[in-house]
C-alpha cells in the first residue's frame, strides 16, 4: 500500500492515463480525488472505485479555470483532511498545423489546458502541502518539446517544455518545506488522445517504430510511474524531467 491514507488529486481522470492512475492510487491505498470535463466518465471512474472499497471523491471542472484548482484543493482537505499528492495530468494536444497557419485561439486554448492549468494548480496546491509539511506534486509533460517535437506541434511542444521549467522552479523554491515536483515524460501511449490507431495501422508503425522498445505504453505502465513519483520510493527525486517514453528519446533507429 505504497499511498496508504495519502490524499492524492488527479486531473484528466475520465480516460486514458488518469483514470488508470486513478484506480491504481485508489488500490494503492490513497484517498484520491478525481478531477476532469466530462462528468459522466468521471462518474463511471469514481464508482469503479468505491465498488472495490476504495475511497474515491470526484468534482468535474474545466483546469483552465482557476477556481477549480481551489475548488479541487478545497475538496480534498475538507472530504480527507489534508493534500499530500497532485497528479496535474490534465491536457490537449491541439490543432496540428503549422505555426503560421495556427489560429491565435488554437495557440491559447493548448497553452491555457497544459500550461496556465499547472499554474493554478500549484498556486493551490502547493500551500496545501505546506499546511501538510510535505507533499508530491506531479505533471504530465512530454519528450515532445524536450528532446524531439514534429511538424504541427509547436503549440504543444511549447506547453508541455513551459512545464518542465515550471516544475524545476517549484522543486527550488519548495524543497525545504519538504515538497517535491516533478514531470512525467511519457512516450505513445494508447489513450484517446493518440486517436484511433486500430483504424490507422501505419499510424501505428511510425509510433511504434520511434521507440527503441517498438511498442506503444498501456496506460497503466504510465500510472505506474506516476505511482513511484507519488510514493515515498522516490522521496530523493525532485525537478526531474522523468522520462517513461520506452526509449523514445534515445531512439534512432
Amino acid at each position: 500500500m505504497q499511498l496508504n491514507k495519502k490524499t492524492v488529486i488527479i486531473t484528466g481522470a475520465n480516460s486514458g492515463i488518469g483514470a488508470a492512475a486513478a484506480v491504481l492510487f485508489a488500490e494503492e491505498g490513497a484517498n484520491v480525488v478525481l478531477g476532469a470535463r466530462r462528468e459522466k466518465e468521471l462518474d463511471e471512474v469514481t464508482n469503479q472505485i468505491l465498488a472495490f472499497g476504495g475511497r474515491a471523491i470526484s468534482l468535474a471542472g474545466d483546469v483552465c479555470d482557476e477556481d477549480y484548482a481551489k475548488s479541487l484543493v478545497e475538496l480534498a482537505e475538507n472530504e480527507f483532511g489534508n493534500l499530500d499528492v497532485a497528479f496535474n495530468n490534465a491536457g490537449i494536444m491541439g490543432d496540428q498545423v503549422p505555426v503560421h497557419d495556427m489560429t491565435s485561439e488554437n495557440w491559447h486554448s493548448v497553452l491555457n489546458t497544459n500550461l496556465n492549468s499547472a499554474f493554478y494548480a500549484a498556486k493551490y496546491q502547493i500551500p496545501a502541502m505546506k499546511r501538510n509539511g510535505s507533499g508530491s506534486i506531479i505533471f504530465t509533460s512530454s519528450f515532445v518539446g524536450y528532446t524531439a517535437s514534429f511538424p504541427g506541434m509547436g503549440a504543444y511542444s511549447a506547453s508541455k517544455a513551459g512545464l518542465i521549467g515550471l516544475t524545476q522552479a517549484l522543486a527550488t523554491e519548495n524543497g525545504t518545506d519538504n515538497i517535491r515536483a516533478n514531470a512525467l515524460l511519457p512516450g505513445g501511449t494508447i489513450t484517446p488522445m493518440a486517436g484511433d490507431l486500430e483504424n490507422n495501422p501505419y499510424m501505428r508503425e511510425f509510433l511504434e517504430g520511434i521507440h527503441a522498445l517498438k511498442r506503444l505504453a498501456d496506460p497503466i505502465e504510465i500510472a505506474k510511474a506516476a505511482l513511484f513519483l507519488a510514493s515515498d520510493n522516490s522521496s530523493f527525486v525532485t525537478g526531474s524531467p522523468f522520462f517513461v517514453d520506452g526509449g523514445n528519446s534515445i531512439n534512432k533507429v
